[in-house]
């Protein structure tokens, strides 16, 4: 037996992932247990649940993997800091006190967490890591491979080829120009949260109007037909200072960046929706340039870009791959899982045989909980329940309280690997129900009105309802609702601007159409999730919907929940209807205990980003 664990950290999204001769046994991001949202810390309770859902310990590991090379990333700072200085000395004075402790002394700090472990730490690259835990699970025996993100060490982007348990990396752009970062930088410039807030750039991109595309890449970028491209740095301050841009980019676009929850206006709106447009067609030149140098038919995208679910469909539906795969943990969490895969592989020289499906198991990696001890904490709290016998499938209870409109937090079988739910801890609705999404954001997620909720649709029903052209398993792909689902608009609707599109309904299933008529689609199969399928199946018999809406189980601020316990908290803090935890139920109604956390104490505890 060969045990191998990966293990990101430091940056943020800190995850750990166990494979255990070649299969991955187990993944999961730090947060999930700290309840500490993007949580950069070392991820000791991830390692330990990884290694007790093998029957593991420290002693018994092979080789453990960390996600990048600390000393080349080092490198890069100082260089960048010595290029800039004086300017960024206090950036400089923040960085190197954690750098000298912590950072640069990864195998004391890992040994520390892994008590009993005396053999080797392997540190691949940090792009080595993405393209690893892109192409590896991947279904293909051969691929294209090609990662975006930020910044690793000095990379920002790379593409070359996968064949059969190997793969070569052969092009790399490097840093200060940087798509993710780019990108991060309209994040920051619209008053969200980097990091964490830009899939809510993405969201707010189709209330505006493309009206800065050309102001972008005249000042901002030298954008090349291939999609490499070098930043006018002096619009940025990332380099050396301690926010994303500089008072160049306030004059080029009429103003300060917006402040952190003040009032959204259509200029940031406008905004989001040219960096968004700019980001999309950077996608597309890039993976065109990776089809001609590489001439095959296999795509597999990692790295934080990858998120963009936008870009992603235009790839899919525009660039000329005829299959893409797309690592469900794509930012630096899934860095964690590519360190393993790529030791198992390419040190070890290990044999692949790629999964017609994939090998990433549907990306439930997590934890998961049993009858006995679910029934032992809700007796614990005097929740009242009904638990079904054993073998009785919640699905059919679960689907008659969706069809009753009734708002269900969904929690089955293995935690989600992943920034996604995917039928694991998700929170679930009627997608036909023209208040629900304005229902579920107010008053149950409690985030901004414009954000949508995306569909799950049963994989065989999907071209009934969206124009995604393959399946979608990982919710990694955007796609137009098709024509037989939209709705007919009056010239009211037609001509409604910025935040008034919200409010008109576009189609059959309004609470999962974006304003655009699109919608970032989870395609479900029997396979991957039969509990859920199975009850997306019995909602389509109740009512003739073969869609439901899923949004992560969690509010504003938090990590989607792992436990029990924190099911129960989200279920009772929020104006959630009904909660199924495997095989019990439990409705808002029947709830008298007095264990319940009041809704602001439970609120208190997450800071809102």
């Amino acid at each position: 037996m060969t045990a191998i664990l990966g293990i990101s950290a430091f940056y943020h999204d800190s995850a750990a992932a166990l494979l255990v001769d070649g299969r991955i046994v187990a993944a999961a991001q730090e947060e999930r247990f700290t309840r500490v949202k993007h949580d950069h810390r070392f991820p000791q309770r991830a390692i330990d649940y990884c290694l007790a859902e093998a029957g593991l310990g420290p002693e018994d590991l092979d080789y453990v993997g960390f996600y990048d090379k600390p000393l080349l990333k080092f490198e890069r700072l100082l260089e960048t800091y010595l290029a800039y200085a004086p300017v960024g000395f206090r950036s400089f004075a923040r960085a190197m006190p954690l750098w000298l402790k912590q950072k640069l002394h990864l195998p004391r700090e890992m040994r520390r967490g892994l008590t009993g472990y005396r053999k080797r730490f392997v540190f691949p690259e940090h792009h080595e890591s993405h393209a690893a835990s892109a192409f590896f699970p991947s279904p293909f025996e051969e691929a294209a491979i090609l990662t975006l993100d930020g910044v690793g060490e000095w990379a920002t982007a790379s593409y070359g080829v996968g064949r059969g348990h190997r793969l070569e990396l052969s092009h790399e752009l490097r840093f200060p120009h940087s798509l993710g970062l780019l990108y991060s930088a309209f994040t920051y410039f619209t008053g969200f949260r980097v990091n964490s807030g830009e899939y809510k750039l993405m969201g707010l991109a189709p209330y505006g109007e493309p009206k800065y595309v050309g102001l972008i890449l005249d000042h901002l970028l030298d954008l090349k037909e291939d999609g490499s491209f070098r930043l006018d740095l002096s619009y940025f301050n990332y380099c050396q200072g301690l926010t994303m841009t500089g008072p160049k980019m306030a004059k080029l676009f009429g103003g300060p960046a917006r402040k952190a929850e003040s009032a959204l206006t259509q200029r940031e709106m406008d905004i989001a929706r040219s960096i968004q447009e700019v980001t999309e067609e950077i996608m597309l030149r890039t993976t065109r340039h990776v089809h001609r140098q590489t001439g095959l038919d296999n795509l597999c995208l990692a790295g934080g870009v990858a998120l963009n679910c936008v870009g992603n469909g235009r790839i899919l539906r525009e660039g000329p791959f005829e299959n893409v795969w797309i690592q469900p943990a794509a930012g630096d969490a899934g860095g964690a899982l590519g360190a393993a895969l790529l030791i198992w592989h390419q040190l070890l020289d290990q044999p692949r045989n790629p999964d017609p499906l994939d090998s990433q198991a549907g990306s439930r990696l997590g934890p998961e909980f049993d009858a006995s001890s679910i029934r032992a904490f809700l007796e614990s709290v005097e929740a009242e329940f009904e638990e079904l016998p054993a073998g009785q499938p919640t699905h059919s209870r679960a689907a008659e309280l969706l069809a009753e409109g009734r708002v269900v937090g969904w929690f089955q079988g293995r935690m989600e690997f992943g920034p996604r739910a995917l039928g694991g801890r998700s929170i679930l609705g009627d997608p036909r129900d023209r208040e629900m999404q304005s229902k579920m954001n107010l008053k149950i997620k409690f985030r901004e009105s414009f954000r949508p909720f995306a569909p799950s649709v049963l994989e065989e029903r999907s071209e009934d309802y969206f124009g995604i052209g393959a399946p979608s398993p990982y919710m990694l792909l955007v796609g137009p609702v098709v024509e037989g689902q939209r709705l007919e608009l009056d010239e009211v609707a037609r001509e409604a601007r910025g935040l008034d599109r919200l409010r008109v309904p576009r189609s059959q299933i309004p609470a999962v159409t974006h304003v655009d008529d699109s919608a970032r689609v989870q395609t479900v199969d029997a396979a991957r999730s039969p509990a859920y399928h199975s009850l997306l199946r019995e909602f389509e018999r109740r009512t003739g919907c073969g869609v439901v809406i899923n949004t992560s189980f969690n509010v504003r601020g938090e990590p989607i929940v792992r436990s029990p316990a924190e099911a129960f908290h989200c279920f009772m803090a929020t104006d959630m209807d009904a909660l199924v935890l495997e095989n019990f139920v439990l409705l808002k109604e029947e709830q008298t205990t007095a264990a319940a956390p009041e809704r602001e104490e439970y609120l208190s505890q997450f800071a809102l980003d």
